[in-house]
């Protein structure tokens, strides 16, 4: 047998190609288990990168809600495509994913029910008055703010102010066929239960603040009576005692029972419909076709403490703005100035012009007052008489003069009569007579 002889370079090839071998196969198995471990690293860093934007965009999370609730409630929901590769997960548009993130759903905290009443409601607001309904949103954006807080500070579901809308469309000067007046639309009587002045120089249903508070207790007591706002809110429509009588003749206190059938107005059975409408509309206004609704600044003032008959005019001369914006903050004040007999008359301004108020109202002092006439009593007259006889009403005439309508006046007792600036009352001069008639004439006397 012959020995062949390998020289230094070529000693044991065999054994140095399987040893070559098997590092080059350590190296590659190497590789393997790096490349996953990167992966899996860089799959992490970007859930976590997913997962903080999420939570920037408001997005979906285990303690909230998913899209599978989302979706079983019926709610919209903006789905992405799986990037397809990683790099368009880094390059992805923001502004898109923004854009298609569903809108956030208006929420209520009174009932809300729609049906075919509501959305005839609805369709009213977007088509016969269409007008006149983007005006009230427009002046709903003045008074909805503090009449919610109003609503809340007693306790009420803050879309209670909705029914403001339908009443009123948030008009202080509202005045309807039944004599009910303001933003909540209180009739005389009622007002007064509720605490409200209505006299010659005030009407605080006029004052969009007095008023809500007034509202706001009407409302409390009608749902304790009823336990539910829908017959609460046909109680302030109607009164309580129909609404007390109409659940006892169909033995029913489902409020849309009853408006089947003949016993309530019609004005009473759309009331809830409406209001649940107003509610649903003024929420979302460009889903029912209102855009570009243009709202008025919310309504911001403070309070200052005047002297009795202090003329208006003089208040926004210390304010140093018009008269009309004190009038705009003031409209339960009839005649242009505070009433008499309360010599401490909470006054509303803009609460920016508190402190120049006060400095230039000391400034002003003292003010001219309201006007006046003095009328002697003659022998033979009466209150009611000199009333007519200035054209005045008569109970500022006995609020005036410390009377009542039970007071006797006596021959030579002087008595003073209230003229209004805004509604200037002037006595009729004596009589004069054309072709053997009289004819009444007046005087600019003072």
């Amino acid at each position: 047998m012959r020995w062949i002889h390998a020289g230094p370079s070529g000693r044991f090839p065999l054994i140095r190609k399987i040893s070559v071998i098997g590092m080059i196969f350590f190296l590659f198995l190497t590789c393997l288990s790096v490349v996953p471990a990167q992966e899996e690293e860089l799959l992490d860093q970007q859930q976590l990168e997913d997962s903080s934007l999420q939570e920037r965009l408001g997005a979906p999370t285990e303690k909230s809600s998913s899209f599978g609730s989302l979706i079983e409630e019926g709610f919209p929901v903006a789905a992405l495509d799986t990037p397809i590769s990683g790099e368009f997960m880094y390059d992805f548009n923001l502004e898109l994913l923004l854009g298609d993130w569903p809108k956030k759903e208006p929420r209520f905290d009174i009932p809300i029910v729609v049906n075919s009443q509501v959305e005839h409601c609805i369709v009213l607001f977007q088509t016969t008055i269409r007008e006149r309904f983007a005006t009230w949103l427009s002046r709903s954006g003045k008074y909805i703010p503090f009449m919610r807080n109003l609503l809340k500070e007693q306790g009420l579901p803050e879309d209670l102010v909705y029914m403001a809308l339908i009443e009123s469309g948030f008009d202080p000067y509202a005045y309807s066929r039944s004599k009910a007046v303001g933003p909540w639309q209180f009739i005389d009587r009622t007002g007064k239960r509720y605490g409200l002045k209505v006299n010659w120089w005030v009407d605080e249903r006029r004052d969009p603040e007095k008023s809500t508070i007034a509202a706001a207790k009407y409302l409390k007591d009608l749902y304790e009576m009823f336990a539910c706002w829908y017959l609460a809110a046909a109680g302030y429509n109607a009164g309580e005692y129909k609404i007390i009588r109409a659940i006892k003749r169909y033995r029913t206190e489902d409020f849309w029972t009853l408006t089947k059938h003949q016993y309530l107005k019609r004005e009473t059975k759309n009331y809830v419909p409406l209001m649940i409408a107003a509610a649903l509309v003024a929420k979302d206004p460009e889903k029912y076709g209102f855009t570009g609704i243009e709202y008025e600044e919310p309504l911001r003032y403070g309070k200052v403490k005047v002297p009795e008959l202090t003329d208006l005019s003089h208040i926004a001369k210390a304010c140093e703005i018009s008269l009309e914006e004190i009038k705009d903050l003031n409209p339960e004040l009839r005649r242009g100035v505070t009433p008499p007999n309360e010599p401490e008359y909470e006054i509303k301004i803009p609460f920016t012009k508190i402190g120049l108020f006060k400095r230039n109202f000391e400034a002003m002092q003292p003010l001219e007052k309201f006007q006046f006439r003095t009328h002697s009593v003659k022998k033979g007259e009466t209150l009611m008489g000199i009333a007519r006889l200035y054209r005045v009403d008569l109970d500022p005439l006995l609020e005036i003069n410390y009377l009542n309508k039970t007071s006797s006046v006596s021959k030579g007792m002087d008595l003073l009569i209230p003229i209004s600036k805004d509604e200037e009352i002037r006595p009729p001069s004596a009589a004069t007579k054309k072709n053997g008639k009289a004819r009444n004439g007046s005087s600019h006397s003072k």
